[in-house]
């Protein structure tokens, strides 16, 4: 939940997120589909709190975690509710955004969701006392890094990284994936880290929401093992 990225492909949407974690915590399961009352999502389920930081929906909308709003926060458990869980509640709703307005996260650890439904991007932070929220404009590119892990000037390295990548070539959905997956000689702050305090990047997912379906890849970099699913969308559940 460490590093997220957000492009236009042509007439596809493709959103990339990195998970980085402490290699004491357990893998992932793989992604699997969950149907609920007029919509079907698919996600990975995080083995420890149940939740997931990366689901996906057949109305089009695509919700991902990171750790952490604006600066590094000091943890204070116990947390009422882990953030995976939070957003697992958001894109099981009607209407993701409005029910993150209403929801109460009192006793909610830190987090940044970004939420991406169709012809709409927010960014929305939770900072342990009070929500943010901004409306982004889709026709840009963006990146986030998680600020649990990285420095406001590691951050900005990164942002200047990511922007060089995407005026360096003609850009695909493969090619931002293979970003991800490249650690620019550094274990420490690269897109793929390994450190020596045992914080490691497990997993890449990517989807790519085009016309019709969400094309979902998920990378298990733990087992090297790929998963690929294609959901469908469901037009008339979807809502611009």
């Amino acid at each position: 939940m460490c590093t997220v990225s957000f492009t236009r492909v042509n007439d596809a949407v493709v959103i990339t997120s990195n998970r980085d974690e402490h290699i004491q915590r357990e893998n992932a399961d793989a992604p699997a589909f969950k149907a609920i009352p007029g919509k079907k999502i698919i996600f990975p389920k995080d083995a420890r709190a149940g939740g997931s930081w990366f689901a996906a929906a057949d109305n089009g909308v695509v919700a991902v975690l990171l750790n952490g709003a604006f600066k590094k926060h000091t943890p204070q458990p116990p947390y009422r509710k882990s953030r995976g869980l939070i957003l697992l509640d958001m894109i099981e709703a009607n209407e993701p955004f409005p029910f993150f307005k209403a929801m109460n996260l009192e006793n909610i650890e830190p987090f940044t969701i970004v939420l991406y439904q169709p012809g709409q991007l927010h960014e929305l932070r939770w900072d342990g006392t009070n929500k943010h929220e901004k409306q982004l404009d889709i026709s840009r590119n963006y990146i986030w890094s998680s600020a649990t892990l990285y420095s406001n000037e590691i951050i900005e390295q990164r942002e200047a990284l990511f922007q060089q990548f995407m005026h360096s070539q003609a850009v695909s959905a493969a090619g931002i994936y293979d970003f991800h997956a490249s650690n620019n000689g550094d274990t420490e702050n690269g897109f793929i880290i390994n450190r020596q305090t045992g914080m490691r990047t497990f997993s890449i997912t990517q989807a790519v929401v085009n016309n019709d379906a969400v094309n979902f890849l998920h990378s298990d970099l733990l087992l090297q093992k790929n998963y690929t699913e294609i959901l469908s969308l469901n037009q008339t559940a979807i809502t611009v």
